[in-house]
């Protein structure tokens, strides 16, 4: 049963106040995050836009505990704060490794492979916002195919987006799912799931962001909506080896194809000057992988 929008909790764990930039993605996904958690969560969290959102000891704008550690920890510090509870005799309260896309694909893909090999029981959440953006936008492993940034600033970046679903799939992880802060009630369904469930998961979430990507502050939330249309972002949860398209996604796999992905590039101008060659292989890059996801959806007929 999915979740309403309406229908969300509306007690609030991220407080008034934050020194996110306008139209912060992030802030959005983290909110609804808080509320799926209930609050009972230690959250552990490396140098990041998240960093700056949640501010410094001894203010905070997050109404949950917090642990900054070293860019590279993330998921290694989590499995020192899992393994101080189990020696506490502390159960009912969920370890949350967050971190952004360069800590994750990049810096920090070691320790949380190690993590998932183990099976430690954390939830491990990326917020994707495709770049290196608390640092000045420098591309990362998740930076898209043509994307501009301040290392890529003339052809923009010439490899496409790493596979972090394809990677944490071949670690065994028993939850996996994507999400986008632009839709919240799927976004809340899937962190209650990744609660109640034991062992490593890994949640990739997309978090449009305004001064990297180029846009208006304005548009965060109808970004993300149309990249789920062009199925840049594909709404998925892979339970124990089993794919499920989830939301608009799976709505839009019942009704026809994603829509051509050149009204979502064009509206940003990380990707201005990117040629019709450039854009014909993202296109079949994005229409390849989303023929994949449909056919392992076996409730879709795949």
């Amino acid at each position: 049963m999915e979740t309403k929008l309406l229908e969300l909790p509306e007690k609030e764990y991220l407080l008034p106040g934050n020194r996110t930039c306008a139209g912060c993605g992030l802030s959005i996904a983290f909110r609804y995050i808080l509320k799926a958690l209930d609050g009972e969560a230690i959250f552990v969290v490396p140098a990041s836009c998240l960093t700056v959102l949640g501010g410094m000891y001894p203010v905070s704008s997050v109404a949950a505990p917090w642990l900054n550690v070293s860019f590279p920890s993330t998921a290694a510090s989590a499995n020192g704060v899992v393994a101080g509870l189990k020696a506490l005799g502390k159960t009912g309260t969920t370890v949350v490794a967050f971190a952004g896309d360069g800590g994750t694909v990049d810096i920090g893909i070691q320790a949380l492979s190690g993590a998932a090999e183990r099976n430690v029981d954390m939830l491990y959440i990326c917020y994707d916002n495709e770049a290196y953006m608390n640092t000045g936008t420098q591309r990362s492993s998740a930076t898209p195919l043509g994307a501009k940034t301040a290392t890529t600033p003339v052809l923009g970046k010439q490899q496409h987006a790493k596979d972090m679903i394809g990677i944490m799939e071949a670690h065994n992880v028993g939850y996996i799912a994507t999400a986008t802060s632009s839709f919240p009630a799927d976004l809340y369904d899937k962190i209650r799931k990744a609660k109640a469930r034991t062992g490593m998961r890994y949640i990739h979430i997309t978090t449009p962001c305004s001064p990297g990507w180029v846009f208006p502050a304005r548009d965060t939330v109808k970004m993300g909506r149309i990249a789920v249309d062009n199925a840049m972002i594909v709404l998925l949860e892979i339970e124990d080896g089993a794919l499920r398209l989830t939301g608009r996604s799976r709505r839009m796999a019942q009704r026809g194809e994603p829509k051509p992905i050149e009204g979502y590039v064009r509206a940003q101008q990380r990707f201005k000057g990117i040629g019709p060659e450039h854009l014909d292989v993202v296109q079949q890059w994005v229409t390849d992988r989303w023929h994949s996801y449909v056919k392992r959806d076996t409730a879709l007929g795949g």
